[in-house]
């Protein structure tokens, strides 16, 4: 059996519990907790260690995915979850106030695990709030010599989420059947 594992980061309320559950093939494993400082802004409850689930891609391919704390304070788990990734799904929402800003702290954060494996971004609430649009995140990240694709999706659709871990596998092996 080839096991591989994946890691989705991103700020507090981007989606990455939704996303994890709308593709895994188990139910998902979730440690979240109740919400006391500001995140109670954005959601109940937060992610306080990390969020796992599973997909079979064939019956000898199994990937494990799994989702990091979005608060800076968790950042220890940023780390210790990146331990043998094979690739980063990055997800920003585009309703926050500065998402390029958001963009660059997690690429910093994660800097790394991009130096070793390929990193796709999935731009979430691009519906309630258009801009910035991709080909802002695409500049940006060609202007810093960043070679990401980037992508509309929906966290709550599992062929969006699914879009972005193919991305992702394609970008370690094109050849790869979908």
């Amino acid at each position: 059996m080839i096991e591989s594992k994946i890691i989705f980061t991103g700020p507090v309320g981007v989606g990455k519990t939704t996303a994890i559950a709308a593709i895994s093939d188990e139910p998902p494993i979730q440690t979240d907790a109740r919400a006391s400082d500001m995140t109670l802004s954005r959601k109940a409850n937060t992610t306080v260690a990390m969020d796992y689930g599973v997909i079979r891609l064939d019956e000898s391919t199994k990937v494990h995915l799994y989702g990091t704390p979005g608060q800076e304070r968790f950042d220890f788990m940023w780390e210790i979850l990146s331990q043998g990734s094979i690739g980063l799904i990055l997800m920003l929402d585009n309703t926050r106030s500065n998402p390029l800003k958001d963009l660059t702290f997690f690429m910093e954060a994660f800097a790394d695990l991009i130096e070793v494996a390929p990193m796709v971004i999935g731009v979430t609430k691009m519906d309630l709030q258009p801009k910035p649009n991709l080909d802002v995140y695409r500049n940006y990240l060609h202007e810093n010599k960043i070679n990401a694709p980037v992508f509309e999706i929906d966290a709550r659709e599992e062929n969006d989420v699914k879009n972005l871990v193919m991305a992702l596998l394609f970008s370690i092996d094109p050849g790869l059947e979908a």
